[in-house]
């Protein structure tokens, strides 16, 4: 009997297109009177149905504690406006979710009426939230070369600015 090989959201590397993919469905193939299925397919959403045997498991390993967190943007649905509403959104039908962890739930998200407000100033902040994880790392590598380095006259008040955000933002962010 088949057992799952990959399991939902995790990014496999789809052999056939020669592309990546999450894996949004597990379909089992069932028989009448087996405990359990003889068959299981992925759903990547690119078409058709793939087998494991198709697949490529990610073999990235997941960022370490002292690495820096890879924040994401992904695509929510707006469940209470059509998207005929929604047609002068960016992305008529959704709203940005900024995603903070790894698994798809929890981080940063807004409303769907102040997203109707003003779309691109929403999806301009969900981009910059993504982006706070390295620009925090780049700013901590700046203000850790002014203590080896000798540093231009014209940059440092810019890397103590820099050392003041650290400073205030807390030693890492997670």
């Amino acid at each position: 009997m088949a057992h799952a090989q990959f399991h939902k959201n995790q990014r496999v590397y789809v052999r056939p297109v020669g592309t990546w993919a999450l894996i949004e469905r597990v379909v089992p193939q069932w028989t009448k009177g087996l405990e359990s299925p003889i068959r299981i397919f992925y759903d990547v959403g690119l078409g058709r149905e793939f087998g494991a045997d198709e697949l490529q498991a990610d073999t990235s390993e997941t960022p370490e504690s002292d690495e820096q967190p890879s924040w994401r943007v992904i695509r929510a649905r707006n469940k209470w406006q059509s998207t005929a509403e929604t047609m002068n959104h960016p992305f008529p039908g959704t709203h940005p979710v900024v995603v903070t962890g790894d698994v798809e739930w929890g981080g940063w998200r807004v409303s769907a009426a102040e997203y109707a407000l003003s779309p691109g100033r929403i999806e301009t902040q969900a981009r910059m939230i993504a982006s706070l994880p390295r620009l925090h790392a780049l700013m901590k590598k700046l203000s850790e070369w002014t203590e080896i380095a000798e540093v231009p006259t014209a940059l440092r008040e810019t890397l103590r600015e820099c050392g003041e955000a650290i400073a205030s933002a807390g030693d890492s962010v997670e």
